[in-house]
């Protein structure tokens, strides 16, 4: 298990062009409780675990256990979890040491695009390319498995 820093932005500009990599995800939970998020993931042709425990006060950083699987296994799982799932496709673009992952969503979270930038430590510097926008680092509302309960539809319009 490792500690998982990262800090997590709105995406508004573009970015795809500097990509070097894209794969589609599908997410489902068998636990979304606070304090603890057991997911099932299909990234393209692989299947993975993940277990996550509870974010500290600021939602920088948080313990994470992941695990690859049989695809089959993954397959399997998914129709376990609880209804519904969260469906996105991630770009990688590399920026000065880090890369940054980009995840455009689907189905009812349609029109939201996250930005994510792992780090070593919190207070470690990153390059802030031109497409990052307002930071959501720590706002419930952008993590996963809440976009599973309460989709971005719902919301978006909300200030």
């Amino acid at each position: 298990m490792h500690l998982e820093i990262e800090r997590k932005f709105l995406v508004e500009g573009p970015y795809k062009h500097l990509a070097y990599n894209m794969t589609h995800i599908e997410q489902g939970y068998f636990a979304t409780e606070p304090g603890k998020t057991v997911r099932i993931r299909i990234r393209g042709d692989k299947g993975y675990l993940t277990i996550k425990g509870t974010a500290d006060p600021t939602g920088l950083s948080r313990y994470e256990f992941e695990t690859e699987i049989p695809l089959d296994d993954a397959r399997a799982m998914m129709k376990l979890c609880k209804p519904g799932a969260v469906i996105k496709d991630r770009y990688l673009i590399k920026s000065g040491k880090h890369i940054i992952e980009v995840d455009e969503f689907f189905g009812d979270n349609e029109g939201l695009t996250i930005a994510e930038i792992e780090l070593s430590s919190p207070e470690e510097e990153y390059l802030t390319p031109s497409f990052l926008g307002r930071e959501i680092t720590g706002d419930p509302r952008y993590y996963s498995k809440f976009l599973l309960s309460r989709p971005y539809k719902l919301w978006k319009n909300e200030k």
